[in-house]
């Protein structure tokens, strides 16, 4: 749909449309009338990221009590949920001393580890630590090289900075997540309320705080919103930025070979590669040619690694009494998410109408994830853009997110020890939110495959108007009618 028809589209208003926001309405005034008019500067876009702002704030206020005891009570970093990688990081890996991530001297690799997450968030995390130290007054880090990492810990002055370095974070963690919910807000015109379902998700509440993973958010919903503009270059740019960040925005590639496959849009798919891969190269460029053996160390830890918190591998080990070597998870999981890949490419390719990309994103994140070597709690960020667009009803999201839930609890009370049975053995009650959060995921991702394949369940498609069922949207594909091309809807 070009910018130009935007005075012809109709906004599908939540209290109308979704039978729980209806409920849920009726403490104010219930739902909106016919004869409704608008507020004239609280727009939908301004709503949703008032409501962002909020629930990010409410995020940061439950991690008060680590903050306040500077993160420095283990058990309290359990008991009240509120841990959190950054303050740790600031001194395990450098940044105190104010260190390049990719450093090829050997006094910094004798003390520090490599940052073992790609480039983009090394290098953000080292922007934050520059940042860091001119608020704190430019101090001397010279005297720090003499220091060990636990005197760093248990250095006041440093310790101070990590809270700042942590404060510093937050802010463009907040940043990232209104940039997310704007551009959520944009990707389908007639539903910018969808984005609601993202700006007060309890996954955004609780687990924006925990690590980096926001950034890639940001990245993934811009892609989102670049397609729906129909404009591939962007869209790929954005791609390579997010997969700089993390792994998991290059699935959506898959989406678009579906989408563009089925339009035979083959132009704009190789367009998109290539500024992905661009994108993702220049941007790994200073790190690579800094040290390519530090550069390869997020590749070569993830490869090396076992199994870990929240992966079903975890469980099966615990239950089974056994270990599972990390070269025979790896190549389980790849097999696993090989054919899950092409499960999605055939459900793609034969549904009535061509999948909108969230649905097709959704579904490919979610099965890397289902077999992954760690599962962290903040990871159901990667899922919260395209779930929430994929599949924008609020029994559906708040069903998936109580799994979320309940395992950011549980995760927690495991590490700390409360959930181990009083006559000792194996943590169960562990294993079950493990198993709940996974049957939430795999429900949502069953609801949101039943859309693909029977599209008039999918709430996205439901109730165009007139215009809208004549332009065939999506687009038709060739060989069949066609009275207008619009983008396709996300």
């Amino acid at each position: 749909m070009s910018d130009g028809d935007d005075a012809r589209v109709t906004e599908v208003r939540p209290t109308s449309d979704d039978p729980i926001a209806a409920a849920l309405s009726r403490g104010i005034g219930g739902p909106v009338g016919d004869r409704a008019g608008r507020h004239p500067w609280w727009t939908p876009v301004r709503v949703v990221l008032a409501l962002t702002a909020l629930c990010f704030a409410l995020g940061l206020a439950q991690k008060g009590p680590c903050y306040s005891s500077q993160w420095t009570d283990s058990q309290a970093r359990y008991s009240d949920m509120c841990y959190s990688d950054l303050p740790y990081l600031y001194v395990g890996r450098g940044f105190a001393e104010l260190d390049w991530p990719y450093s090829d001297s050997l006094d910094v690799r004798d003390r520090y580890d490599v940052m073992e997450y790609p480039v983009g968030i090394s290098y953000y995390a080292y922007g934050a630590a520059y940042v860091t130290h001119w608020l704190s007054g430019s101090p001397d880090v010279t005297p720090r090289g003499g220091m060990s990492q636990g005197q760093m810990y248990g250095d006041h002055a440093i310790v101070r900075e990590s809270l700042l370095f942590t404060a510093v974070n937050a802010v463009g963690f907040g940043i990232c997540a209104l940039i997310a919910a704007g551009l959520m807000s944009g990707v389908n015109r007639r539903r910018p309320w969808d984005a609601v379902l993202f700006a007060v998700s309890p996954v955004l509440l609780f687990d924006g705080l925990i690590n980096w993973d926001l950034l890639a958010v940001a990245c993934v919903a811009g892609v989102l919103w670049a397609h729906a503009r129909d404009r591939p270059l962007l869209t790929g740019a954005l791609i390579g930025l997010g997969t700089a960040l993390k792994l998991y925005p290059l699935f959506l590639l898959g989406g678009l070979v579906v989408i563009w496959g089925r339009q035979r849009r083959w132009r704009d798919l190789a367009v998109a590669v290539a500024g992905g891969a661009a994108t993702w190269a220049v941007v790994n460029a200073p790190g690579y040619l800094s040290s390519p053996h530090d550069w390869n160390v997020f590749w070569s830890f993830n490869a090396k690694r076992g199994a870990d918190l929240g992966s079903v591998w975890l469980v099966a080990q615990q239950m089974f009494g056994t270990t599972y070597a990390p070269h025979t998870i790896n190549i389980v999981s790849w097999v696993f998410f090989s054919l899950w890949c092409a499960g999605v490419l055939v459900l793609g390719l034969r549904a009535p109408q061509s999948p909108r990309l969230a649905q097709l994103g959704f579904l490919l994140v979610l099965g890397f994830l289902l077999v992954n070597k760690v599962y962290s709690p903040q990871y159901a960020l990667w899922l919260l853009p395209l779930a929430v667009l994929a599949r924008p009803r609020w029994r559906d999201q708040l069903i998936w997110q109580a799994g979320e839930v309940y395992y950011f609890a549980s995760v927690w009370w495991y590490l700390g020890g409360f959930l181990n049975p009083g006559g000792g053995g194996e943590p169960g009650f562990y294993w079950l939110a493990v198993g709940l959060r996974l049957a939430a995921q795999l429900y949502l991702g069953v609801v949101v495959a039943r859309d693909i394949w029977f599209p008039q369940h999918d709430v996205v498609r439901a109730g165009r108007g007139p215009a809208e069922h004549l332009s065939l949207w999506p687009p038709a594909e060739p060989g069949r009618l066609s009275l207008g091309r619009t983008p396709d809807p996300v």
